[in-house]
């Protein structure tokens, strides 16, 4: 197994230049198909993790959140990006103490986000969501700081009235506190991706995509992007595949099983750690 000081030189290179695709599983299974076509690293999800364990997304407890991250570390040789939403905490010091343990699952990275979840108040204050992303950062710092620490706006998620100028005053503010890598999951528009990459750098910038845009990763690159990840939509690809079956299944119908993956090679991904 390649060490976990390895995958994270690894991860910390592939942000120095370039455009790479990160792609989120949602299980170890899925998480080492993807390994083996070549991606040369990974990120999780947490909403493809919280409807695998029956919970809606952000529901998931921490002890279950960090399960995961471990699991998804030890079982493969890329770095893996951890989705670890809020810090699953009330205050900065609670930040501090998840990202403490979140460290020692063997991620690669991290993410820490500045929604509440509160609807009547769905974004931290500035200073509150700093005050959070400098206790990760100083988490990650005593623990090593070998870890790439990635700070996310949810301006365009939660419907702030502006959200790109919104959106770049909490990214720049991250960057400055110490954010390895920028994120505004939602933005999709050029102009809009092109002013966050200009405004936060020369740190590097993730892009989420989830459904067709018209873009391609050399796109991305040519913009500037650093790097771009799918969030849930892999988990939603295979949601929707269940539930069509599923569905035929219940009028009694099974054509919906036609398109089913070849049991000898889905077996034969996995013969070798049994």
């Amino acid at each position: 197994m390649v060490s976990v000081a390895e995958k994270r030189r690894t991860f910390r290179a592939l942000h120095a230049s370039g455009c790479f695709l990160l792609p989120n599983p949602f299980d170890v299974g899925s998480a080492l198909y993807l390994q083996r076509l070549g991606f040369p690293a990974l990120a999780t999800t947490s909403a493809g993790l919280a409807w695998s364990l029956g919970y809606a997304d952000g529901a998931v407890p921490r002890a279950a959140v960090l399960d995961h991250m471990r699991a998804m570390a030890a079982a493969t040789d890329v770095p893996v990006n951890a989705d670890f939403e809020s810090g699953y905490a009330k205050d900065a010091e609670e930040v501090a103490e998840s990202v403490r343990l979140a460290v020692a699952t063997g991620v690669a990275g991290l993410s820490i986000e500045d929604r509440t979840r509160d609807k009547n108040k769905p974004l931290y204050d500035l200073a509150e969501a700093l005050e959070r992303v400098e206790a990760a950062r100083r988490a990650i710092d005593a623990a090593g700081g070998d870890m790439i620490f990635v700070a996310r706006s949810e301006c365009y998620l939660v419907g702030h009235p502006d959200p790109l100028k919104e959106a770049i005053r909490r990214l720049e503010a991250f960057a400055d506190a110490g954010a390895d890598c920028l994120y505004a999951p939602g933005v999709q528009k050029r102009e809009d991706i092109a002013a966050i990459v200009k405004a936060v750098a020369p740190k590097p910038v993730n892009v989420l995509i989830g459904a067709p845009i018209g873009m391609t990763l050399a796109d991305f690159a040519e913009i500037g992007v650093r790097r771009v990840s799918v969030g849930g939509a892999l988990a939603r690809v295979a949601w929707a595949a269940l539930m069509r079956a599923s569905t035929m299944l219940k009028e009694g119908r099974f054509d919906g099983l036609g398109d089913a993956a070849n049991f000898a090679e889905l077996n034969g991904m996995f013969d070798k750690r049994g």
